[in-house]
């Protein structure tokens, strides 16, 4: 057990304002994931997790349905998932039982095709590619964020994932004030295959984010306050 240590207590900030980050992203880089999840939920704050069932999206999913069962995970359906991405979330759903909150935009992908000529590419169209990925990530997190509303969200962010992210530590601050927790931040991408094999996890075989277009790229979830 790691004992929690804090910023000076003469402050007007909530308690896990209060947190030393610095001080305990050193601690916590060397804990288990479900230690780090632990962790986070006995702080006693609201908390959240989230999904959004791509390949490898089971590795948190049992992360957090063994280590903090009752914690919702969010899923920001945007409705162009493809037809083997929504077989698998069946599969995992049935699996592991999530306390899943299922958050989707509030125009029908017809009607936004129909409206926008189909997906816009970030690069032929930055603005209305903007506009799109708020409408089908940003404006349903918000809304999950406004029901929930979490002081801590547990994220499957990974280092090597992003240039954006290798800024980043296993706790970070968002602009919302929000407490980021990223048990599997220090994880490779053949720790996770190797977590998925192991637990014998079901994975889609074909996912697409349409607010990404490329792997590498942030669709702003996690750099938006």
């Amino acid at each position: 057990m790691f004992v929690v240590k804090w910023r000076p207590c003469y402050s007007s900030k909530p308690i896990i304002m209060q947190l030393d980050l610095d001080a305990l992203n050193t601690q916590l880089r060397d804990k288990s994931a479900q230690e780090i999840i632990r962790w986070a939920a006995g702080l006693g704050e609201p908390i959240m997790s989230s999904t959004s069932f791509s390949q490898n999206s089971a590795v948190m999913l049992k992360l957090v349905t063994d280590a903090a069962p009752e914690m919702p995970i969010v899923w920001a359906d945007s409705g162009y998932n493809v037809p083997d991405t929504y077989r698998v979330a069946e599969q995992l759903i049935k699996l592991l039982k999530p306390n899943l909150k299922v958050y989707t935009p509030e125009m029908t992908a017809e009607r936004r095709n129909a409206i926008m000529g189909g997906i816009p590419h970030p690069d032929d169209n930055p603005e209305l590619h903007k506009e799109f990925t708020r409408q089908v990530k940003l404006e349903p997190f918000d809304r999950a964020f406004q029901e929930i509303n979490p002081k801590i969200w547990v994220t499957g962010i990974r280092k090597e994932e992003t240039a954006f992210r290798q800024g980043l530590d296993v706790l970070s601050w968002d602009g919302r004030g929000i407490l980021k927790v990223a048990p599997i931040f220090y994880w490779s991408e053949q720790d996770v295959l190797d977590y998925m094999s192991d637990h014998q996890l079901p994975s889609c075989k074909h996912y697409f984010d349409p607010t990404k277009v490329a792997e590498n790229r942030e669709c702003g979830l996690h750099t938006s306050a």
